[in-house]
């Protein structure tokens, strides 16, 4: 754990704990700014800090996620800084968290949600038909591989890691013929002028809660520090960004499927009324069992089992397990 941004002497009165990358920072600095814009009294100079965390996630780069433990590495060490009370908040992508938190947390806030949607890049090709035959494919997701082998069987796909400057350099270098990677992160670091495309949700559906950022705190108190960081952080919770990432998680946790699953997810908001398409597929792309419901927006989870529930039913829970 990197120390903290506080001037010498000062003693803040929020820490916000996150993965040191640059997007990570960009995500933390954007919670702190919405808690000054909401909590004038949070502006004085030093009142909250940012503390940088290494994951295992970060500090493991030459496997694949599924072979370490999956995308929960990437914030094990922030949660377990959040129950120790070494930080106060812990900023996440949100698609990197497990439907389960840590004991004692509480999920605070969901900001407002930036585009869910993949953005493809390539120096050949507009679109994965366009490839050549063969070509290779970089990326770490297996929700995107299995995706992208459903339609072109014949591509490579390379394992592609490392912060988002590593990737778009190894694409430079030519080490794959394209990859993908989340609209959102492009957006917030103000390089979307990169992407190729955006890819549409009909192409590609997208990770579960991908776009979102959580901000996870102690559910400790009624009264109290913890109930104050409590107070501070529900101004910054987006109803409709909750509906749609409570909706999609409800339905990844049905579906129970390890690391290695490809699992899709993602929900639309209109008026009272939510919409989930899902989709779990084979490693190799060559299966696929996909369901679609509506329901109220008032009961995302109840949305999000059924839709679960509605797959589970066309591939049975042994194809999950695989």
């Amino acid at each position: 754990m990197s120390a903290s941004n506080t001037p010498p002497g000062n003693t803040p009165r929020l820490i916000l704990g996150s993965r040191g990358s640059p997007l990570a920072m960009r995500q933390t600095h954007e919670v702190r700014d919405r808690l000054i814009a909401a909590w004038p009294e949070l502006a004085a100079d030093g009142a909250i800090a940012l503390q940088e965390i290494r994951t295992t996630g970060d500090a493991v780069r030459d496997r694949a996620l599924a072979d370490i433990g999956g995308k929960g590495l990437f914030i094990k060490e922030i949660e377990q800084a959040l129950v120790a009370g070494r930080i106060d908040v812990a900023v996440h992508s949100m698609k990197d968290m497990e439907t389960t938190m840590a004991p004692g947390t509480v999920l605070a806030a969901v900001l407002p949600r930036e585009d869910p949607r993949d953005a493809w890049l390539s120096p050949v090709a507009e679109r994965v038909e366009d490839l050549p035959r063969g070509a290779r494919v970089g990326t770490a997701s297996v929700r995107r591989a299995a995706q992208v082998l459903n339609r072109r069987p014949d591509l490579e796909i390379v394992l592609f890691r490392g912060n988002l400057d590593t990737r778009l350099r190894k694409l430079a270098e030519g080490e794959v013929a394209a990859t993908f990677l989340a609209a959102a992160g492009l957006n917030r670091l103000g390089l979307i002028d990169r992407a190729t495309r955006i890819v549409e949700i009909d192409e590609m559906l997208p990770a579960v809660a991908q776009g979102a950022i959580a901000v996870q705190t102690r559910d400790g108190e009624a009264s109290g520090r913890d109930a104050e960081v409590r107070r501070w952080l529900a101004a910054l919770d987006d109803a409709p960004s909750r509906a749609r990432v409570t909706a999609e998680r409800a339905m990844l946790a049905t579906l129970d499927g390890s690391c290695r699953t490809p699992i899709a997810g993602h929900a639309t908001l209109d008026g009272d009324r939510l919409a989930l398409a899902g989709l779990v597929l084979s490693l190799d792309g060559r299966a696929s069992h996909g369901a679609a419901e509506s329901g109220a927006a008032g009961d995302p989870e109840a949305l999000g089992r059924a839709v679960g529930e509605a797959i589970l039913a066309r591939c049975g829970r042994d194809f999950l397990a695989r």
